[in-house]
């Protein structure tokens, strides 16, 4: 190969493309692979590295090269993946001359080693793809596709932050998009990005409005629903979630995902049994299963308290483990506040099987957070729970039940307690009125005459 290379570099400019071009079909004809992958490396290497050959042939014949592998000249897979690799390493160092080449090449080899699920090798290579050069600017759309494609297979092996990085670049361009497709990756992406990062209410917003998208198969919405619902039960609790939890308890389609129990459960704020929680956590990805530290505060808060109670408490448990551990502790919590006034904070740790000083260190926290109602009584070691009036009404308008009139904040609940009696006290009597009228027994005008 060469001699024949040699040979052929002495030839006029215009008949050497031809005789290389033939060289190339000659070493795809070859039946030994390891003397087909030789020959097409000496050529390559002599196509770029010889200033005999000049830039135009050169181009010319690693076009028609790129071409044929792209046509599937080469059957088999790891022969081709081997020759597209090799090619790679030999024109990388000559970009700037065979920009078009190299990008070409790159796209196949990342869709084989998408093919054979290496995401973050497929990534990779796709990174290599120069975005700023001259031959490549303005192509805004063709860049986003690009920057979506690498966020989707990073995120296939969960690696969110460098997965993050890309989103960022992509949001910058995706007003410039107008495929269908790859506006719906991107909003894929961005509500998978949420997931991983722990953002779990945007996730599970952004994963129910997919889970409408006519255009996505029918199996990929019900995925993207139940990630809506694991998402959802996984939040914070308080109002924002209320609501959230209320839109997909009344998607008539979530009551035939294996979820269901719970967040119907969550709904209706009943609390959440360990078996139940066991059964859930199977269903749970990696990263929502992710370990959450705990602050040396918040562990010292918690030694405090029951060195306060001189009673040995009913578990060691400090804080929650895990995201889960966390959503149900606050759910559970969130609805205790339903059923009791108030609770000791030893048994509100027995309720979440914590020490008294990590129960109420939770509670203080939803309550600063506003997403508990209540208030701390540390003399008496009690927690009281205020009307949830507010939940209520968020759970209600969020499923299309109508506006509710908000009563004002008086800051009092036993005034708010016989505001509320009063208020209910004068609906009954409207009613009986309007049915005394309706039967023609009273005379309403007469009456206020």
């Amino acid at each position: 190969m060469e001699s024949k290379l040699s040979q052929l570099a002495t030839l006029g400019q215009k008949d050497k493309g031809p005789a290389f071009l033939s060289l190339i079909s000659h070493a795809l004809s070859q039946q030994d692979h390891s003397k087909l992958a030789s020959e097409l490396h000496d050529l390559v290497n002599f196509m770029v590295n010889q200033d005999s050959v000049g830039l135009v042939v050169g181009r010319q014949v690693l076009s028609e090269l790129v071409k044929l592998l792209a046509e599937g000249a080469i059957t088999d897979v790891d022969l081709r993946k081997r020759v597209l690799e090799d090619t790679l390493t030999l024109v990388q160092p000559r970009i700037v001359s065979y920009e078009e080449q190299i990008n070409s090449l790159r796209f196949q080899l990342a869709d084989l080693l998408e093919q054979e699920e290496e995401w973050s090798d497929a990534a990779r290579v796709l990174m290599g793809i120069s975005m700023d050069s001259a031959q490549r600017a303005g192509a805004d759309a063709e860049k986003l596709r690009i920057y979506v494609r690498i966020v989707r297979l990073l995120l296939e092996d969960e690696d969110s932050v460098q997965a993050e990085t890309y989103y960022n670049r992509a949001a910058l361009l995706i007003h410039s998009a107008t495929d269908r497709e790859t506006q719906l990756q991107f909003k894929l992406c961005q509500a998978r990005i949420s997931d991983y990062g722990r953002k779990f209410l945007e996730a599970a917003s952004r994963y129910h409005e997919l889970s409408y998208v006519g255009e996505i198969d029918e199996e990929e919405r019900r995925h993207m629903l139940l990630a809506a619902v694991t998402c959802a039960v996984l939040a914070p609790a308080g109002p924002n979630r209320s609501r959230v939890l209320a839109s997909l308890y009344r998607d008539e389609r979530t009551a035939e995902l294996p979820t269901y129990n719970v967040l119907s459960k969550m709904f209706l704020d009943h609390i959440l049994r360990p078996a139940e929680i066991k059964e859930f956590e199977k269903t749970l990805k990696p990263h929502q299963l992710a370990k959450i530290a705990i602050s040396s505060n918040d562990k010292l808060a918690s030694t405090n308290n029951e060195d306060t109670l001189g009673e040995p408490s009913t578990s060691a448990r400090t804080g929650p483990s895990t995201v889960l551990d966390r959503a149900v502790m606050e759910h559970n919590l969130l609805a205790s506040s339903k059923i009791y006034n108030n609770i000791t904070f030893r048994g509100l740790g027995s309720l979440l099987d914590l020490a008294p000083g990590a129960a109420e260190t939770m509670a203080r926290k939803m309550i600063e957070q506003g997403r508990l109602r209540g208030s701390i009584d540390q003399v008496e070691n009690l927690i009281w729970f205020e009307g949830h009036r507010e939940e209520d009404d968020a759970q209600g308008k969020a499923g299309g039940l109508g506006d509710v009139e908000e009563a004002e904040d008086t800051g009092a609940p036993f005034t708010k307690h016989w505001d509320l009696q009063i208020r209910v006290t004068a609906a009954n009597v409207e009613s009986i009125v309007q049915h005394l009228t309706e039967k023609r027994l009273v005379n309403v005008a007469a009456v206020a005459v």
